[in-house]
């Protein structure tokens, strides 16, 4: 079991999605923040893995305007062995990493443009795990997208636009339940037309549920991952804020609930991606909570967003 935190590390003095102006675009700039960031994120993985952190999201702005039209920099080539020197890195010491595309990325959209730029995105991130060496166990994580006033519409173009994806693309892709429009049961049932992975998401659960307990719920998502072809499965992880609207994110862990959390999860083999505001020192606490109770040995994990 690896735990995970989105993808700032607050810890470091760098970022790995330094980034400018799409108006002031040029290759120069392009190099130059690639480089930054690739290095930046090297040295996230290097602290990730001193912390026993070994699950990891990459930030998606790596390569500045990576799937725009403006961007005709050969960053593919200038930088395969930077890339495939932090594949190396992921694999030699066991982690697991995974992209989440921002919120334009929806394939469902009645738009057409949209589902394009959208496509190219997906095609842009998966690349990067290509040029890293990384095989399909390392996901890429979308919403089923929009409702449109049409829940089974909706759906539908979602499953009518996953059947033209690359293969590239596909072997990656995974959904996640959200916590307003698609609940588990929605992924399910596009689980069942395409056979798509659903990471779960324990809080929008809990905000966006047909009943079931959530023992229940792990159990039915978990069974949506090919063990060789997708790994344990992904899930994200957090609670409500006291006092605030619901479905704002504690801005640290909550012990107490995390450990009930651990309960439900049971013997299942999970990597627990914590989308808490403290990032890597709540990752630190839960990783403390897995060794209490016998849960980590020498994998654990962390993200980046």
């Amino acid at each position: 079991m690896r735990i995970g935190y989105p993808c700032v590390n607050e810890s470091l003095d760098c970022t790995a999605t330094s980034t400018f102006r799409l108006a002031s675009y040029s290759d120069e700039r392009v190099e130059l923040a690639v480089a930054n960031n690739l290095g930046c994120l090297l040295r996230i993985l290097q602290f990730n893995v001193a912390q026993g952190l070994l699950f990891f999201r990459i930030g998606s702005g790596i390569v500045p305007f990576g799937s725009h039209p403006v961007n005709v920099f050969p960053w593919q080539t200038r930088f395969a062995d930077e890339f495939r020197a932090v594949g190396d890195y992921i694999k030699a010491h066991h982690m697991r990493v995974s992209f989440h595309p921002d919120q334009f990325v929806v394939l469902n959209s009645p738009d057409a443009g949209i589902v394009e730029r959208s496509i190219q995105e997906l095609v842009y991130q998966g690349s990067m795990l290509d040029l890293m060496g990384l095989d399909s166990t390392h996901k890429l994580q979308i919403h089923v997208g929009g409702l449109y006033g049409d829940r089974e519409l909706a759906i539908s173009r979602f499953i009518d636009t996953y059947r033209r994806l690359p293969a590239a693309v596909t072997a990656r892709l995974v959904i996640e339940n959200d916590d307003r429009l698609f609940s588990l049961q929605d992924c399910l049932r596009v689980h069942a037309a395409v056979g798509i992975p659903i990471l779960f998401d324990n809080f929008h659960h809990e905000c966006l549920n047909h009943g079931e307990p959530m023992m229940e719920a792990l159990r039915l998502a978990a069974a949506t991952w090919h063990p060789e072809r997708d790994g344990v499965m992904m899930m994200d992880y957090s609670s409500q804020a006291l006092g605030e609207r619901k479905g704002k994110h504690t801005a640290t862990l909550e012990e107490d609930l995390f450990r009930n959390f651990l309960v439900d999860v049971g013997d299942l083999d999970v990597d627990i991606m914590l989308e808490i505001k403290d990032k890597e020192a709540s990752a630190q606490r839960a990783c403390g909570i897995l060794r209490d109770v016998g849960r980590i040995a020498i994998l654990a994990g962390a993200t980046t967003e």
